[in-house]
């Protein structure tokens, strides 16, 4: 029976650091520990790399609970005679420096590979949009586009009373290049479980790039995660991510002249922002006036 308890112990370790290094996919289940589901191929990767991280954590963590357990029982005091005492243990003490380093070893592996993944950029995107910040909204402008006066590209620009939907298409590699008008904003979008700060004088740099591959279609808020100003806590956005062909008829349409809430309506979408609403001004103007008085 202590050999077959022993047997499974080792087999649940072995389990366990085989999930660990495999990557297991588990994402929304019990085993995220919290960690939410993502939209994109990099959201995968990153969600994979936390399960990772998590289970070796526990892995050394129920490690050490055990040995500490087994220390006090094993070595508890019995008496008043003085146990022998020794003064170092060169083998011991040689695995417990070389253990540790292995583990960060393996976790700095996995962590500057998921990076590079994430912050990969393709040699040719299929799509590529230019994401202006300002105070305190947002500009999403379509490069390869030319609107109904045959002058400049098609773009969707937010105000206080409408929040600026971002249109995307699915299954294909989207290219956001972020520039700032004024302070430091920051690109977020919570179900690509990833942000970037929109850095001001940086529009052309590296740095203010980022490519994903939307998954889902559905309608999901943006964010500034970066305190701009005054009304940084309303400057929200919507991604509304659609099949390859409805991207391409909404392009179209608003090519033709159509806004865009009408041109969301004529691909079966709803025109107006569904996950998040704008700023209530007169709200604001009436506390304003009430803090004043």
């Amino acid at each position: 029976m202590a050999r077959r308890s022993k047997l499974a112990k080792v087999a649940g370790l072995g389990l366990l650091g085989a999930l660990t290094l495999s990557g297991c996919d588990v994402q929304g289940g019990w085993l995220s520990w919290g960690w939410p589901e993502g939209i994109t191929d990099e959201a995968a990767r990153m969600h994979s790399l936390w399960i990772g991280s998590t289970i070796a954590a526990l892995v050394v963590g129920i490690a050490v609970w055990a040995l500490i357990a087994y220390a006090a029982i094993r070595y508890r005091k019995r008496g008043d005679e003085v146990p022998r005492q020794t003064a170092y243990n060169l083998p011991l003490e040689i695995i417990y420096t070389i253990v540790p380093f292995i583990i960060i070893a393996v976790l700095f592996f996995f962590t500057v590979s998921t990076q590079n993944r994430v912050m990969q950029r393709s040699a040719d995107p299929d799509v590529t949009i230019a994401v202006n910040a300002f105070k305190w909204n947002w500009q999403f402008v379509y490069p390869d586009t030319t609107d109904a006066n045959g002058g400049e590209p098609i773009s969707t620009v937010g105000s206080s009373t409408e929040i600026p939907i971002l249109v995307v298409p699915t299954d294909q590699t989207i290219r956001f290049e972020l520039a700032s008008a004024d302070v430091i904003h920051s690109f977020w979008v919570p179900e690509f479980l990833f942000k970037l700060d929109v850095i001001p004088g940086n529009e052309n740099g590296r740095d203010n790039v980022f490519e994903v591959t939307v998954r889902e279609e559905g309608a999901f808020v943006g964010r500034c995660a970066e305190l701009c100003g005054t009304y940084h806590a309303y400057m929200n956005f919507e991604v509304r991510s659609v099949n390859a062909a409805d991207y391409e008829a909404y392009l179209a349409a608003r090519e033709d002249g159509l806004s865009t809430h009408d041109a969301l309506e004529s691909i079966g979408q709803p025109g107006n922002a569904t996950s998040t609403r704008p700023l209530d001004l007169q709200r604001e103007q009436s506390s304003a006036a009430a803090s004043n008085d």
